[in-house]
């Protein structure tokens, strides 16, 4: 079942048609949400996030956009596909509605709420290979709009088939003055001792809610210096650990970056405290 603006219809249902602005344009905003039991993990992030962002694309928030609404419109979706008393995986579009070319007759907006199911309950870490190499066809721009979560992905998805015809597990992408922003599908941290960089948000990286969470976890650790700075493709060699966040999975590990291979025992460690925090916010 698919939630349209609070109403569910069948997932084979015709509820949009080729005028669609998200088609069109990539006129819309995304989440993509872990759900356990119907607890919502970091929904409060995620909803400012997606309010936040609606502003800077000057889209009229409704009303009823609350985060109680949303909430109960993400439940009763769960409950409506048997997903509530299991893990899920929610994403939530919002878009602005009909009309117009790049311009629009309004500023009005829909959305959809869609859930499957997840594997596993907690965020975990598996013992396997991981590797990862530049994507250097294309680069993202270090602007605001980067770090949106819009339906503009075409670089992610290009990535992810060069990614696929070289059998990699993933691609790290650049941005235009060459610095290494992110993953395809994740923020990434880089390790060396007792040293954590993340690259910052003005070089382009998505303003991600696990980057977020993680960010405060380590700050608030005194074994650890957390830096957000820009990071160099000269550097990756040079890490201890690099790792992917996103809200899906947690952190994954990359074990192999051209020929240096990487540990996951920082990973690991934060990984016990992002589950703690899961289950507390």
């Amino acid at each position: 079942m698919i939630n349209f603006n609070g109403e569910l219809l069948q997932e084979n249902s015709n509820f949009l048609n080729h005028e669609n602005r998200g088609l069109r344009y990539g006129d819309a905003l995304f989440e993509t949400i872990r759900v356990v039991n119907s607890k919502i993990y970091f929904w409060e992030t995620h909803y400012l996030r997606l309010m936040s962002s609606m502003r800077i694309l000057r889209m009229e928030i409704p009303m009823d956009f609350t985060m109680e609404s949303f909430e109960e419109q993400i439940v009763k979706t769960l409950q409506n596909n048997g997903l509530n008393q299991k893990s899920a995986r929610v994403r939530l579009t919002v878009f602005r509605n009909n009309g117009g070319f790049y311009t629009p007759t309004n500023n009005d907006v829909s959305y959809i709420i869609e859930a499957n199911e997840l594997p596993s309950t907690f965020y975990s870490i598996e013992d396997k290979t991981y590797e990862v190499d530049l994507f250097k066809d294309f680069y993202l721009n270090p602007d605001m709009l980067s770090t949106l979560k819009t339906n503009n992905k075409i670089l992610n998805v290009v990535g992810s088939v060069f990614a696929e015809e070289n059998e990699l597990d993933n691609c790290l992408l650049l941005n235009a003055q060459k610095s290494v922003v992110e993953a395809l599908n994740g923020n990434l941290f880089w390790v060396q001792g007792n040293v954590i960089k993340t690259p910052p948000l003005s070089d382009g990286c998505l303003k991600g809610v696990l980057r977020n969470k993680l960010i405060e976890i380590i700050k608030s650790l005194k074994d650890y210096t957390l830096l957000e700075t820009s990071i160099s493709p000269f550097e990756l060699q040079k890490a201890d650990e690099l790792f992917i966040t996103n809200a899906i999975v947690g952190i994954q590990p990359i074990t192999k970056y051209r020929k240096k291979h990487f540990g996951n025992e920082v990973a690991k460690s934060l990984l016990g405290k992002l589950n703690a925090s899961a289950r507390l916010g």
